[in-house]
Formats: structure tokens, C-alpha cells, sequence
């Protein structure tokens, strides 16, 4: 897998960490609320990772 193929990948994943955040904003999310913030944190991880690995390109 080249690197342009992991950028692709990853600006997918924040645009869903996107989706998640407005997610979150509901007031009738429940117990899911966890799932949702647990789901955040490991793409926060993710992210994370790949700025460490390619530097602090844009993505």
C-alpha cells in the first residue's frame, strides 16, 4: 500500500470522526454515547499515528 493510498484512507476516517462529533450532539444518543466517544478516541489514535509516521501533513 502506498503512502497516497493511506492519506485516502485516513481522510475518510475524518470525515466519519466528522460525522461522529454531530453524532455525539444529540440528546437522545443514550448509553450508545459511549460507543460513539470510545469510537472517537481510537480514531483520534489512528490520526495521531499516521502524523507521527508521514509528519504533519495535511490530510
Amino acid at each position: 500500500m502506498d503512502a497516497q493510498t493511506i492519506k485516502q484512507r485516513v481522510v475518510k476516517v475524518q470525515n466519519q470522526r466528522d460525522y461522529l462529533l454531530n453524532l455525539l450532539e444529540q440528546p437522545n444518543l443514550g448509553t450508545l454515547r459511549i460507543d460513539v466517544n470510545q469510537a472517537l478516541e481510537e480514531m483520534d489514535e489512528l490520526i495521531d499515528e499516521f502524523r507521527r509516521t508521514f509528519g504533519q501533513t495535511e490530510i
